[in-house]
């Protein structure tokens, strides 16, 4: 059985995958003529979005495809096929996210960035710290990721609510609401976590109207995708006065090109697509479980439902 693993650490994927299915016939690159080349002959596809889609372009097609990233939004280019099971990464990235939310969230209540700012200007800094235990967050997206970090945040006494596609009851969220409760539950919450996929229903939604229902007080830390903020509204907030800071880690154009209003805009940190990186030994576990499911004609975790688009 051929799988072609299109990733910049091919050579680290593929030492992995010899250790737990040995029988593998692999071939990785990052470069587009060897992955044309080899993906002709009919594979497993195990890679990056972005250097698979332009195989489907040309008119290959896997016999199955494993995103090693959780949004698959190059897949999903109009005019590509949805004829042929794809999977995304699940299950591997709620702890690192969790972290990452932690972190700032923990910053925020500290004054890590303002002290810092102090310590430059030889200020001493000794206004008293807030605890996460009291405050409340808005997690924008329950899925896979948004209950890992919902899981990792209530032990710190933090009030959970979340926004689904549809309401439904799952703890440790007091409530979970649908998308058109988002700016009511966002005037309530000192924390707005986005951790949306790209849809067309999640495009845009923080906008004015969106940012001026928040708490002056409120954290919005975007760690979805960079579509679903109008950049201008955010940067206008903020200068407003109607957010008290916002940790941006995904961009509607990456990288961040010079002059962009986010890299001077106030209170902003840019984490540069950085809060939860792939880890290569989780996703060959998830991908050998998915193909004893797939040899099995067992149902794949992670399946990609293209009308969704996730």
């Amino acid at each position: 059985m051929r799988v072609l693993i299109a990733e910049a650490e091919h050579g680290l994927y593929a030492d992995l995958l010899r250790q737990h299915v040995p029988e593998l016939e692999l071939f990785g690159s990052d470069q587009s003529a060897e992955l044309s080349e080899y993906a002709a002959g009919g594979a497993i596809w195990l890679g990056q979005p972005d250097l698979l889609a332009p195989l489907l372009q040309q008119g290959l097609q896997p016999q199955w495809l494993q995103s090693t990233w959780a949004g698959i939004t190059p897949l999903l280019a109009a005019g590509l096929p949805t004829n042929y099971p794809l999977t995304r990464a699940v299950g591997i990235f709620g702890q690192v996210m969790a972290e990452y939310v932690l972190c700032h969230l923990l910053a925020h209540e500290r004054q890590l960035l303002a002290r810092v700012a102090a310590q430059v200007e030889q200020c001493w800094d000794n206004r008293q710290p807030h605890s996460l235990n009291g405050r409340s967050a808005l997690i924008v997206g329950t899925g896979d990721i948004g209950l890992s970090v919902a899981q990792f945040l209530a032990p710190f006494g933090i009030e959970l609510c979340g926004i689904a596609s549809h309401p439904r009851h799952l703890p440790p969220f007091r409530q979970v609401a649908g998308l058109d409760e988002l700016s009511r539950l966002a005037g309530e919450a000192d924390y707005l976590i986005n951790l949306l996929p790209d849809t067309p229903a999640t495009r845009d939604i923080y906008n004015g109207t969106f940012f001026a229902c928040c708490k002056p007080s409120a954290l919005f830390i975007n760690a979805g995708r960079g579509v679903a903020v109008v950049d201008a509204d955010l940067v206008a907030a903020l200068h407003q006065g109607q957010l008290a800071g916002s940790v941006i880690d995904v961009c509607r154009e990456e990288p961040l090109p010079a002059g962009h209003p986010f890299w001077n805009a106030p209170r902003l940190l840019l984490t540069g697509h950085s809060s939860a990186p792939t880890d290569p030994r989780l996703l060959v576990q998830l991908f050998v479980d998915n193909l004893a499911r797939w040899q099995g004609g067992n149902a794949l975790r992670g399946q990609v439902d293209f009308v969704r688009g996730y």
